[in-house]
């Protein structure tokens, strides 16, 4: 009996977490309207800052800068400071010529790799703004983006805007396909959680804006510095939220290896939050909390709850046809994912097979980055992904 209560609860959980919770907080949002209280006039808008720490970024960096400088915000109002983190390519020296010719642009080189975290707290030391941009090399903006992002800041109950991320670079081999599909989900769902209750959990750190008063250093060992400044955010009992105009583009992964590096960092950094943040899940069942668990921690613990599916499957798979089927179909799910690693090695691409093994691949790095939680992390050093797979 035991281990079919197991079995059932943990794939309602599964279920829950990538698929009713979505559909009950889209359910939820309805007809509800995005902040209305902002800024109507360019002249009103506050002083910002735009902070981005970068590491040998030095084919995409001048065409990032140009990109900050061609929006809409009044230039008056902005400054632009950039970190570069040991650096050895020819982002310093790009960094000076764009100095020169440019206004209220600063930089600042390190010969010494500290990590993004460590840099981004250095950075914003020296800012002026009252409001944050911390944004990412490869992340380009339109427009309308700070001004879409910064108009929020009118209400004093906003202290994070994230913007929208906009795919691109989409390819029919490798994994860009299954990794848009699933940052598109992603976009929508926290713009909900927005909507509802001003609980986005977590900007996808591209591009996003802050209050500069709620700003903490982010701890110097940390991997993740979106997610822990977004639950900064929220613990002060601000609200968090996503503009959908303000849009941003950035070149989508493809490569399946170079996707698992990365979201195992992310996923140990996400336990570091979870051991840093953990008492905003008490009280039990507020909006911030009913947020975190459904949305992220689930998520966290997907590979243990498809460990007990598979084990308690195994101890109940002779009870009843269902069960015998179900442990059927986790077989033929495993087979498909190994098909997929071979095939795609002769350069044949078949879409479902790629979703499945996009699906184990992830909690495969979870199980990875949990992992490393517990040993320990030491630095918050990383190599950064490739760039234009």
């Amino acid at each position: 009996m035991i281990w079919i209560i197991i079995f059932w609860t943990s794939i309602f959980l599964l279920l829950y977490s990538y698929f009713f919770y979505p559909v009950l907080i889209r359910f939820l949002a309805g007809n509800k309207q995005t902040n209305h209280i902002v800024y109507s006039d360019n002249k009103d808008m506050p002083g910002i800052s735009v902070i981005m720490p970068v590491y040998n970024e030095e084919k995409v960096l001048e065409n990032k800068i140009n990109s900050i400088y061609a929006t809409s915000f009044p230039a008056e109002k902005m400054e632009v400071i950039v970190g570069s983190d040991g650096s050895s390519d020819r982002t310093k020296e790009i960094l000076q010529e764009l100095k020169e010719k440019l206004t209220n642009f600063s930089y600042y080189h390190s010969d010494i790799r500290r990590g993004k975290p460590n840099v981004l707290n250095q950075l914003v030391l020296k800012a002026k703004g009252d409001i944050l941009i911390i944004t990412d090399a490869n992340v380009l903006l339109n427009e309308s983006t700070i001004t879409g992002l910064v108009k929020h800041f009118k209400n004093p109950e906003i202290g994070l805007v994230d913007s929208r991320m906009m795919s691109k670079g989409i390819k029919k081999n490798g994994i860009s396909r299954q990794e848009s599909a699933y940052i598109s989900m992603e976009v929508n769902l926290k713009h909900h959680e927005g909507l509802v209750w001003g609980t986005m959990m977590g900007p996808f750190g591209g591009c996003f804006a802050m209050r500069k008063n709620l700003f903490t250093p982010v701890p110097k060992n940390f991997l993740v510095d979106d997610f822990f400044l977004n639950l900064n955010v929220l613990k002060n009992r601000k609200r968090s939220i996503n503009e959908m105009e303000a849009t941003v583009s950035e070149d989508v992964s493809n490569i399946l290896s170079e996707e698992f590096r990365r979201k195992s960092r992310i996923a140990a950094g996400s336990f570091q939050n979870l051991s840093y943040y953990s008492g905003l899940l008490w009280p039990p069942f507020t909006s911030l909390s009913f947020s975190f668990f459904s949305h992220k921690i689930l998520r966290w613990f997907g590979p243990l709850l498809l460990i007990l599916i598979i084990i308690s499957n195994v101890f109940i798979f002779r009870k009843n046809m269902i069960y015998m089927y179900s442990i059927y179909l986790e077989g033929i799910l495993f087979v498909i994912a190994i098909i997929d690693l071979i095939v795609s090695r002769f350069n044949k691409h078949i879409v479902f097979f790629r979703f499945v093994t996009h699906f184990f691949s992830m909690n495969l790095a979870l199980s990875l980055g949990l992992i490393k939680f517990i040993k320990g992390i030491k630095s918050n050093v990383w190599e950064p992904t490739k760039r234009n797979q």
